[in-house]
């Protein structure tokens, strides 16, 4: 059987959930992962090829494009010029018919296919919304989602700038109803920036004891702290699953 070689390009959570479903499927095979930095090759990765451009893989029939939405069109057109079809997850709802539009009369030029807002919502939670409206069509239908990462969320929020790191959680109230929550870390700098504005406002502002407490907090977590308290390993949370499995993994190593 000639299987369907695909390129995944990007891998940050969506990538290494791609790559998980094409090992899955017999009828797949990984021709390689588009990365920026394609030196950084993670254990998973190190049985395929790893490169910073879909031009220097051998004979790919089709890429998934697992990066941030707002680039998709971009890395879409480029992909699809070469001859090759695309699979992307483009979630902004109010964007899809000029993508589709954009996407469109490039896959048209090159006799290639381009399938787009294929992720979950929009693009499976569609179509299972459909079915059910077609089944019941005078019913109420609304969608639960999570308890879990909204990883689209969380890329925009990363995004703003001052930002240094943030995870979206999106939580059910039931009804189709969520509530969203938004953890972040702030650069040193604009940390200290919005304190100042904050204690502006005070009827009498005390900036010694802001900047007091500022160094005291720099100090309490500084790199040389968190050495010395023996904390040599850290853990991102952007996915819960795959954060539980690092950490599992090294209280394995460290006791075998």
């Amino acid at each position: 059987m000639k299987k369907i070689r695909a390129a995944i390009v990007g891998y940050g959570n969506i990538g290494k959930y791609v790559l998980e479903a094409l090992e899955a499927a017999p009828d797949f095979e990984v021709a390689g992962i588009i990365r920026r930095n394609p030196n950084d090759i993670p254990d998973e990765l190190k049985a395929y090829t790893v490169t910073d451009s879909i031009t220097k893989l051998d004979k790919v029939d089709v890429a998934v494009l697992a990066t941030p939405t707002r680039s998709v069109e971009e890395h879409a057109k480029e992909i699809l010029a070469l001859g090759i079809n695309t699979v992307d997850s483009f979630d902004i709802h109010g964007g899809i018919v000029d993508l589709r539009r954009s996407l469109d009369a490039v896959a048209k030029a090159h006799n290639t296919v381009a399938v787009i807002s294929a992720g979950w919502d929009p693009g499976s939670d569609s179509v299972v919304r459909a079915l059910l409206e077609t089944m019941v069509p005078k019913g109420i239908t609304y969608t639960n989602f999570g308890p879990g990462m909204s990883m689209g969320h969380t890329v925009a929020v990363k995004a703003i700038e001052g930002v240094k790191a943030a995870l979206s959680m999106t939580i059910p109230l039931g009804t189709g109803v969520h509530r969203r929550m938004v953890y972040i870390e702030v650069e040193d700098g604009e940390r200290l920036i919005r304190a100042i504005k904050r204690e502006k406002e005070q009827e009498t502002p005390k900036y010694e004891e802001l900047c007091r407490r500022f160094l005291a907090d720099q100090e309490d977590f500084s790199e040389e702290k968190i050495k010395e308290a023996g904390i040599s390993r850290r853990f991102e949370n952007d996915d819960l699953d795959i954060c539980v499995r690092n950490i599992i993994d090294f209280i394995v190593t460290v006791h075998t």
